[in-house]
Formats: structure tokens, C-alpha cells, sequence
């Protein structure tokens, strides 16, 4: 493909590494007793989360130079597949993750991994085609799709990472606007006007319940939630 991406193509890879940043740039500077701290991932600490982080930008690295010729089959929204059941910490690859955070047993080993493969994440993420096909779970979407729908995956981990931690940033308003955005796109309905961004994701996706009061507001919307993504 040649010429300039066209700018909603060059906007996606852009959101997507502003997201990735920011996120990276919160482990980084987080104390090693954080890493002990509960996160916002059901039976997982901020060092499974982390250890999590780590095998996601493999995933996209991976990604990222499996090239396909095939018309798209998802894109940034219907590439998410979405269950009714929050997880139960239960999984065996859940459980997996958590042994294989413990095995790094210095928070300055995850640190130091992440930061390895999610800076060459980034720097794929940058240097690709956005307009390109790639190939995953079976499935075939552009590059621009495919960090599209990592910019909700980077947001949401973002809060489950500082659950917690009231002191650690939060995710950049921008990603938290287009994950809601997107989130209501796999609802196939609004969140109500009054939910902060924030809180639209962290109800919708089940990570905190909502009040009477929100309830209500959610009217039809509510039985339709959690959505949990995979």
C-alpha cells in the first residue's frame, strides 16, 4: 500500500501508543510494595496484572508481523468477544499468569521485561502499515483496527492497575473517551450522560457494581451488563 495514511488511520495508531505510554509509564514508576496490592482483575495482584501486560505486548508483537491478504472479518469493535460472567480467578491460564508473576519474584524484573517488549510493541505499533491486514485468533482486521481495540484493552488494565493505588495516574482522558465510546458500540447502546467516563467502564465491564441510583439511570442498559470482554 502506498500514500500517506489517511488521518482516522493515523489517529488509531497514535491513541494506541498515547494508551500503551501511559500505561507503562504507571508500572514504571510504581513502589515495589505496590506490586503486593490487590488489583482491579479478580484474584490476580498488581504483579499478575503486570506479568499479564507483559504477554499482551507479545501478543501484539506477534500480531503485528502476521500479515493477511483476506477482506477483514472484525474490526476494533466486533473483534471482542463478550460473556455475561465476570471471571472467577479460576482459569487455568489465569492461574498461569500467576505463576509465572511470582517466578520474576523482584518487581524490578517485571518492570525491566515490560518495558523491554512493550517499548518494541511501540515501536512496531508505530511503524506499521495501519491501513495493512494482520491475522489473530482466526480472525482478520486492519493494523489501525487491531490497535483500536488495544487502546480499550490498554485503558481498562490502566484502572485495573490502579484500582487500588490512589496516588498512581489514570489513563489518559482521550483513551478513557473511545474505550467508553467503543464499549457502547459492543453495548450497542449509551451509557447514561451523567456516568464519567471512568465509571461507564468500570460498571459496564462489571469491575465495580453500580449504585440504586445508577442502576436506574442504566434503565434497559442494565440487564445487559456486565460485559465481559475477551
Amino acid at each position: 500500500m502506498s500514500g500517506v495514511p489517511a488521518p482516522h488511520y493515523r489517529a488509531a495508531v497514535d491513541l494506541f501508543l498515547r494508551s500503551w505510554t501511559a500505561l507503562r509509564t504507571a508500572v514504571a514508576e510504581l513502589p515495589d510494595e505496590d506490586f503486593e496490592q490487590p488489583s482491579g482483575c479478580t484474584g490476580w495482584l498488581v504483579r499478575d496484572l503486570v506479568c499479564h501486560l507483559i504477554i499482551d505486548a507479545q501478543d501484539v508483537l506477534i500480531t503485528l508481523v502476521t500479515p493477511a491478504e483476506a477482506e477483514p472479518t472484525v474490526d476494533a469493535v466486533t473483534y471482542w468477544n463478550v460473556e455475561n460472567q465476570p471471571p472467577t480467578g479460576e482459569d487455568p491460564l489465569d492461574a498461569l499468569t500467576v505463576r509465572l508473576a511470582a517466578a520474576y519474584e523482584d518487581p524490578y524484573l517485571l518492570r525491566f521485561h515490560l518495558d523491554d517488549v512493550g517499548s518494541a510493541a511501540g515501536r512496531a505499533a508505530e511503524l506499521a502499515d495501519p491501513r495493512a491486514r494482520v491475522s489473530t485468533r482466526d480472525e482478520i482486521l486492519t493494523v489501525a483496527d487491531y490497535l483500536s481495540a488495544y487502546v480499550l484493552e490498554w485503558t481498562l488494565h490502566h484502572l485495573d492497575l490502579t484500582a487500588h493505588l490512589p496516588d498512581a495516574p489514570e489513563p489518559p482522558a482521550e483513551g478513557l473517551a473511545r474505550s467508553r465510546a467503543m464499549l457502547e458500540e459492543i453495548a450497542d447502546a449509551a451509557f447514561p450522560a451523567s456516568f464519567t467516563d471512568k465509571d461507564a467502564l468500570l460498571i459496564g465491564t462489571g469491575r465495580r457494581a453500580p449504585t440504586d441510583a445508577e442502576r436506574a439511570a442504566l434503565g434497559e442498559l442494565a440487564p445487559k451488563l456486565p460485559l465481559v470482554l475477551g
